[in-house]
């Protein structure tokens, strides 16, 4: 199964938009998506083309080809326009006979990981900027970066799982930035 993993839309109907045609170029069959959807959060500016009722538009139209876990920023009222879940503060998914642990990040991360053992995968957005490095216990840990609003100079960003290779990749040019062969 081919996933694009990706976090922190806050509401821009254009970032949200380019996420869509990332989405269909690559042919994955599920989008990920690591919350923080609608609302761009006390701290952060707003983001371009900031249209929240765009953006659940949008999702609401390709529902059934989603994955969602909630965000700091997401909200009961959220849930309420959108039509998939969202209130899950986790989700786990098997792959390769590998656990993917999918959360926002705010709760479990690299320094407050969940329970995984060696080649597991923590998958997280909530910083705003991509990571990708082996935590002491052997598993793997992953920030797909924020679709919207990234910080430190990095790129627009989504994770790309592709059999056994999972790429970064910058979501204004589709190039690959990193990449980790499982």
């Amino acid at each position: 199964m081919k996933l694009l993993i990706a976090s922190d839309i806050h509401g821009s109907a254009y970032w949200c938009e380019q996420l869509l045609l990332a989405f269909d170029f690559e042919g994955a069959d599920k989008l990920v998506l690591l919350g923080d959807l609608l609302y761009h959060g006390p701290r952060n500016d707003f983001p371009d083309e900031y249209s929240p009722k765009k953006v659940f538009e949008m999702l609401n139209g390709v529902k059934e080809k989603l994955v969602c876990v909630r965000g700091n920023c997401d909200s009961e009222v959220d849930q309420m326009v959108l039509d998939f879940p969202i209130m899950a503060d986790y989700a786990q998914l098997l792959h390769k006979g590998r656990t993917l642990f999918l959360t926002h990040g705010h709760l479990f991360n690299a320094d407050m990981p969940p329970l995984l053992k060696e080649g597991d995968l923590l998958f997280n957005g909530h910083f705003h900027t991509p990571e990708n490095r082996v935590l002491e216990n052997g598993a793997h840990y992953l920030n797909c970066g924020s679709v919207s609003l990234p910080k430190k100079g990095a790129p627009h960003s989504y994770i790309l799982v592709d059999g056994r290779t999972i790429y970064f990749k910058d979501l204004e040019t589709g190039g690959i930035f990193d990449y980790l062969e499982l």
